[in-house]
């Protein structure tokens, strides 16, 4: 299938329990999980009924032995890998895994100047998310970048794979930007707090409901952070963290009333760039 250069099309898994991992999504999101293992790699699709939505894999022993924990990825898409991770080096980035063909494509695993890791492939085996995708159930409706140094990093991506900075919004000291690729709004970026040790990219996966989500990821082990701020869109988002700690997104609806959330730990910024409010919490007893 035709994909645009510069275009978030795959994502990844990497875990230290592939059982428990697959499980874990398939209560929370309602993933399904198709084999494609290769004589050399074990590997599982995640799937949205039919459609492969993400690929689900062992945290490599070498990477462990270095440190690494169990993450998501994103794949961008390029025409050239090699070229590409030149580039990046030349940009002041880090190529951790040098140009590979695979059985997904041909990727190499990197990182940004300030060690956001990412990965990049050309020719793609895997069925790629396309940009009609981004609002379907069980789909990653959102990309976020959570930055160091939130003018430099973009630079760094926009000149990389030629986005364009869409929007951007203050609140205070802190901001919100918006990138675009072939014309489609397809992530944001903010400065992570001092708390985060390393920028990184979260990702956000679509649900119907968000509440019964959420309560689906602290029943399964993780940990859930619910935003009591609703998105121009209707939708709102929480940030969670899988038994194994790696972190991820929800956003859906709320067929729920309010509950406490943490809104001023996201300093009132949406997932969109927009600024919003809190919703004002109904009286009852409990507040009096």
């Amino acid at each position: 299938m035709a994909y645009d250069p510069g275009s978030f099309i795959w994502y990844e898994l990497m875990t230290t329990d592939v059982p428990a991992a697959a499980a874990f999504y398939r209560d929370v999101v309602g993933w399904g999980t198709l084999e494609a293992s290769t004589s050399s790699l074990s590997y599982t699709l995640f799937a949205t009924g039919d459609a492969p939505t993400a690929g689900l894999m062992e945290l490599p022993e070498e990477g462990r032995r270095m440190g690494a924990r169990p993450r998501w990825m994103g794949y961008i898409a390029v025409e050239d890998v090699p070229a590409t991770a030149d580039r990046i080096k030349r940009l002041g980035g880090a190529v951790y895994v040098p140009p590979t063909d695979t059985n997904i494509g041909r990727i190499s695993v990197v990182a940004d100047p300030y060690a956001a890791t990412f990965a990049v492939v050309d020719h793609l085996q895997a069925t790629p998310q396309q940009a009609t995708d981004s609002g379907k159930l069980g789909r990653i409706g959102w990309h976020e970048l959570f930055a160091a140094d939130l003018d430099m990093e973009a630079a760094f991506y926009c000149d990389l794979f030629g986005w364009r900075k869409v929007a951007i919004n203050s609140h205070s000291v802190d901001a919100y930007l918006s990138f675009s690729a072939g014309g489609q709004e397809i992530g944001g970026a903010l400065r992570k707090r001092h708390s985060e040790p390393v920028p990184f990219w979260l990702f956000y996966f679509n649900v119907e409901d968000l509440d019964a989500a959420v309560d689906r990821v602290s029943a399964g082990g993780g940990r859930a952070l619910l935003n009591d701020v609703e998105l121009p869109s209707g939708l709102w988002i929480a940030r969670c963290v899988d038994p194994h700690g790696a972190a991820f997104a929800l956003q859906g609806k709320r067929a729920h009333a309010l509950k406490l959330g943490w809104s001023t730990e996201w300093r009132g910024l949406s997932s969109r760039g927009q600024l919003v409010t809190s919703k004002p919490r109904p009286s009852s007893a409990e507040d009096s």
